[in-house]
C-alpha cells in the first residue's frame, strides 16, 4: 500500500461514515403512538407514560439559567410542549451533532472539556401562547457527555439526558408526542403517583 492510499483510507472511512449517518439522522422507528412526557424541574426527572401507563423515569438536566420562554434568556420552558422532530436515528451512541447534522466524531460519556450535543436530537415546539417560541429556539431533549452533570439544572435551555437513556427515550416516542414541563415534582401528578406505587426508590431517589 502506498503512502498516498494510507493516508485516504481513514479519511474516505470517515467520509462513509457520515453520510451513512446523515442519510439515516431523520429516519423515525417505530413508537408508540400514545407516548407522552412529563419533565419534573424539582426532581430533575422525566416521566415516560405509554397509552396512560407510565413506563419509565430517566435522570435530566433543565437550564442552569431557571425557567422561561424569553428569546436569549438560555432558560427552559415550561408548559406544553410537543415532539415536532426527531434526528439522529441509528447514529452511534455518543455521535456529536453541530448544527443537527453528525460530525463524525464520537465521544464517551464525560469525555473531559467538552460538551455538544450528542446522540439523539428530539426537536420541541411550544403549544401554549408563552412557549410559542420554543420551536424556534432550537429547545431539544437530548444527549450530553457530561453525565456527572444529570440530576441538576446544568443547561442552556434545553432538556439533557444520558447518550443511553437518550437513545432509548428516541425509541420510544413519535412525533408529535406531549410533553409536560412542570415545576414541582412528579409524585405531584397522577402519573408519577401511580409509578411511584410501583417504584416508590425510583422517584424517591432524586427528590
Amino acid at each position: 500500500m502506498s503512502a498516498v492510499s494510507r493516508r485516504l483510507k481513514p479519511w474516505i472511512l470517515r467520509t462513509c461514515l457520515l453520510a451513512a449517518t446523515l442519510l439515516l439522522s431523520h429516519c423515525v422507528p417505530m413508537a408508540s403512538s400514545n407516548s407522552r412526557m412529563i419533565v419534573s424541574v424539582r426532581d430533575q426527572q422525566l416521566l415516560l407514560t405509554q397509552n396512560g401507563v407510565p413506563v419509565k423515569t430517566y435522570k435530566i438536566s433543565t437550564s442552569k439559567f431557571g425557567l422561561g420562554s424569553r428569546s436569549g434568556s438560555n432558560c427552559t420552558p415550561i408548559g406544553r410542549l410537543g415532539v415536532a422532530k426527531k434526528i439522529g436515528c441509528y447514529a452511534p451512541k455518543g455521535m456529536v451533532f453541530k448544527s443537527r447534522r453528525p460530525t463524525g466524531e464520537i465521544l464517551k460519556p464525560n469525555a473531559p472539556g467538552r460538551d455538544p450535543i450528542v446522540s439523539r436530537i428530539i426537536w420541541l415546539h411550544g403549544k401554549e401562547s408563552h412557549n410559542r417560541n420554543t420551536f424556534r429556539r432550537c429547545i431539544y431533549i437530548h444527549g450530553t457527555p457530561e453525565e456527572w452533570r444529570l440530576g441538576t439544572p446544568a443547561s442552556y435551555g434545553c432538556i439533557r439526558m444520558g447518550s443511553a437513556d437518550v437513545v432509548d427515550l428516541y425509541k420510544r416516542i413519535h412525533v408529535g408526542a406531549e410533553v409536560q414541563v412542570i415545576r414541582g415534582p412528579l409524585i405531584s401528578t397522577p402519573e408519577g403517583q401511580q409509578y411511584a406505587r410501583l417504584h416508590p426508590r425510583a422517584i424517591a431517589q432524586n427528590r
